[in-house]
């Protein structure tokens, strides 16, 4: 009884969520970030140990802690007791001066993109460009983060960032390798288009019987009626208004009836 209870709740576990910090997927060679694994463990499994299985690509880590620190770059994974694996995180070392920043959560459609052009070992960068598929979009006299506070899916693309550093006399400009962003579309910010748009040469008949009175039926035999008309309703009967121009007809010759 027990293994079944076990296997039905195994069953039903989601995958973990690994969250990288600080949440940049590129850092400089030396430095060393946090993998976290948290993942939803019932009550019932949490009375036994918990071990977290890590994996850099293909090959199984040592570690079994919920956290580890890392500076190897390549493909990261966790996984815990029954659970599938996680979604993954690129991390990159680069030996360069300069390094262009992302975070490497999504980024959806409404949400801040933030950009960080980040000198060797924290060295102020001067002189500071932002690029966005070879074109510059913004410029700072020294060091700050370029921020689009509501992305949209125009702003994916490759950014870049170039400035100058005084080491210890004030460089030339240096450039950061190209850095790829998506800015992902939410499913129901962009709703359908019906396939067909309404006739342009209907009559606008609906919105006549939606907000006019009923008036009486002047056109039936019928004893007068000393009771006033309703509120708006004219003894005029106003034609329903056209909202385009009905197709073309044209003549058979054959019965001389006009046809569309």
């Amino acid at each position: 009884m027990w293994a079944l209870t076990t296997l039905l709740l195994l069953a039903t576990l989601e995958k973990p969520i690994l969250s990288l910090h600080p949440p940049w997927t590129t850092i400089f060679k030396g430095e060393r970030v946090t993998l976290k694994c948290d993942g939803y463990h019932p009550l019932l499994l949490e009375l036994r140990p918990i071990s977290t299985l890590w994996y850099l690509g293909h090959l199984l880590l040592p570690s079994h802690k919920k956290s580890i620190e890392v500076q190897t770059p390549g493909v990261y994974r966790c996984q815990t007791r029954g659970a599938p694996v996680s979604d993954p995180i690129h991390l990159s070392v680069s030996n360069d001066w300069l390094i262009l920043q992302v975070p490497y959560t999504p980024v959806f459609e409404g949400e801040p993109l933030v950009l960080r052009c980040r000198g060797w070992y924290d060295k102020v960068v001067y002189k500071l460009h932002y690029y966005h598929d070879g074109q510059a979009v913004r410029y700072f006299h020294s060091s700050a983060n370029y921020t689009v506070l509501q992305a949209r899916a125009s702003d994916s693309g490759r950014y870049q960032c170039s400035g100058t550093m005084r080491i210890p006399v004030e460089s030339a400009p240096m450039f950061s390798a190209k850095v790829a962003v998506t800015v992902q579309v939410l499913p129901w910010t962009r709703p359908p288009l019906p396939p067909h748009g309404p006739q342009p040469w209907l009559l606008e008949t609906s919105r006549f019987s939606s907000e006019s009175p009923r008036c009486p039926d002047r056109s039936r035999r019928s004893p007068p009626s000393r009771a006033p008309p309703p509120p708006g309703c004219s003894s005029r009967q106003v034609a329903p208004r056209l909202l385009g121009h009905p197709p073309a007809l044209r003549r058979r010759p054959w019965n001389n009836r006009l046809e569309p």
